[in-house]
């Protein structure tokens, strides 16, 4: 499956570089040009992500002209299955090395995110700050919160904002990865915290974004600004 996968995401991408070198320059005025160049620019990401930067443009170029051209191929079906094969183990291991590399540079960040003043560490792992106090109610697992985010990696990146699309979002307590699940039962409406979540408290290993590294500890600016009240919700919808 993984090899029809890179077979089709090269395939992808040949559509872009076919009958170009790296020294060509193309026009993107068209909008079939330019969702030409979406198209490759995003498998282009998505290989990346998977560890599969190293491919030669010129050799992919190649075999879409010889496919498209109806001339005969230069390497046998046998010898694709095996380069296929063999070019996903190098990304595999690219890969877990990544993660392991990211799982260690996580752990030293929070050893030494614990010492900071102001920083509380749970039983859990889940480190916070308390940025703004606030004596409102605090929600439970079975409430729906309204809130306000900045979600960022340890080194600034931000890769998702509620603030920046200035609008909050309303979420199950019970619904979102257990760092933000304890984070937000810990809160009162009005507070503002910085939470520091472990990968294992938020993805782990399966990132759900080329933006979010595996094992990647998360930092969240998060407000509170509500709790839902049910019998007003229903009230409204009828």
């Amino acid at each position: 499956m993984k090899q029809h996968r890179l077979a089709a995401a090269v395939a992808l991408v040949s559509l872009v570089l076919a009958g170009c070198d790296s020294q060509t320059s193309v026009e993107l005025k068209t909008p079939a040009q330019k969702a030409s160049y979406g198209i490759g620019l995003n498998m282009g990401k998505s290989l990346a992500q998977e560890g599969m930067d190293d491919l030669d443009s010129k050799a992919v170029a190649q075999g879409i002209e010889d496919a498209v051209g109806k001339k005969e191929q230069k390497l046998k079906d046998e010898e694709l299955v095996e380069a296929f094969a063999a070019l996903q183990k190098r990304a595999e291991e690219r890969m877990a090395k990544m993660s392991e590399e990211s799982a260690a540079a996580g752990k030293k960040f929070l050893e030494e995110n614990g010492k900071k003043p102001g920083v509380t560490t749970t039983a859990s792992g889940l480190q916070y700050e308390v940025v703004q106090k606030a004596d409102g109610p605090q929600p439970k697992p079975s409430d729906v919160v309204t809130v306000h985010y900045t979600g960022k990696l340890t080194n600034g990146t931000v890769f998702d904002s509620s603030v920046e699309r200035g609008s909050p979002i309303d979420l199950p307590v019970s619904g979102v990865i257990p760092g933000w699940v304890e984070g937000l039962q810990l809160m009162h409406v009005g507070e503002k915290y910085k939470l520091y979540i472990p990968a294992d408290l938020a993805y782990g290993a399966q990132s759900p974004s080329p933006a979010i590294p595996a094992n990647s500890v998360l930092v969240f600016d998060l407000e509170l600004l509500a709790i839902k009240d049910p019998a007003k919700e229903d009230a409204a919808a009828k």
